[in-house]
């Protein structure tokens, strides 16, 4: 408990682990705020908090999560992402090897993105009252001149793109959680989307939607664009690219893989006549070299997302109703 009092021990721990990892001209000022020049443009922020469990995954940690999800959150307007801020809330007795390994991450992450991380926050809480790590981060970005990306700008007619499979990161917390093993070897898809972003606002800066589908997946995420923009969805099953090793997990999970969670994926609803040449820049990229065009939005006053089926027929994907995978995020 001592490492969150405001005393000597708080300060070793903040010196010694995350300034010593996260070190960059600002942070290193030791203020409670960071005072920066920004480029010319409008700011995009956002702010996301992290109780992922397990906290280590195949393919990343709630370290690398935090930067990844709140950069995409940034990105998704079309923003350059340009700095973080970390906030830490920890449980009394959580190993600082575990925490070392963790920030570590969270750097490498940030650092890998162009992004600093240039203020935070450390709380600890008593055992019992946490689960280990917590973390919630902010990120501030800047919208390019000429680029106006918004949920509410979907558009009858738009093409509907993914940058890749769905349902990855979810399919592997789930079974990290319960200790399950599959013949096929899952990833969590986690990855800081700004760079395939970029390549895209670039070559089509008429986008009128962009969102990462994170909690509910594609289709509670497409219910949401649906009602933000007043239209209705229509979506091929047959196009939506998914792993069979995914596909396989879901049915033994009991789980569908349209609602299952994301970490670096993307959905662009973009006006048709630009979607081929998206889909080509889209797979130009290494984030992007699965993507593929799953559908179109259409008139629908009632907002609804229907897809059809492989068989041939039309089912409604509705809202999820309750939580498929708790904490995924």
């Amino acid at each position: 408990m001592s490492h969150g009092s405001g005393g000597l021990a708080m300060t070793q721990l903040i010196d010694e682990l995350f300034v010593k990892h996260f070190d960059n001209e600002l942070l290193s000022q030791s203020n409670d705020q960071a005072i920066f020049t920004t480029e010319p443009g409008r700011m995009a922020m956002s702010v996301d908090g992290h109780v992922v469990s397990p906290l280590f995954f195949p393919g990343g940690d709630i370290g690398s999560l935090s930067v990844h999800g709140t950069i995409n959150d940034v990105a998704m307007s079309g923003a350059k992402p340009l700095y973080l801020t970390a906030s830490f809330i920890l449980e009394e007795g959580y190993p600082l090897l575990d925490l070392e390994k963790i920030v570590i991450s969270m750097a490498k992450a940030a650092n890998d993105a162009g992004v600093s991380i240039v203020t935070g926050d450390t709380k600890v809480v008593e055992k019992g009252n946490g689960d280990g790590v917590f973390i919630t981060t902010t990120g501030i970005g800047i919208v390019p001149k000429g680029i106006n990306i918004s949920g509410n700008r979907a558009q009858v007619g738009d093409a509907i793109i993914v940058n890749g499979s769905m349902g990855d990161h979810g399919v592997v917390i789930m079974s990290s959680r319960a200790n399950l093993e599959f013949e096929t070897t899952l990833e969590s898809d986690s990855a800081a989307l700004h760079t395939l972003v970029a390549d895209m606002v670039n070559i089509a800066p008429n986008i009128h939607c962009l969102r990462d589908p994170t909690r509910g997946g594609l289709a509670t995420t497409l219910n949401e664009l649906a009602l933000q923009s007043d239209v209705g969805v229509k979506l091929y099953e047959s196009e939506i690219p998914i792993k069979p090793g995914v596909l396989s997990s879901c049915e033994l999970l009991g789980l569908d893989p349209l609602y299952v969670a994301n970490e670096g994926k993307l959905i662009c609803i973009c006006p048709k006549e630009n979607a081929d040449q998206l889909l080509s820049t889209m797979k130009a990229h290494p984030l992007g070299k699965d993507a593929a065009i799953i559908g179109e939005v259409i008139e629908d006053n009632n907002n609804f997302v229907q897809m059809k089926t492989k068989f041939g027929g039309t089912r409604i994907v509705d809202w999820i109703s309750g939580e498929q995978l708790p904490r995924i995020c």
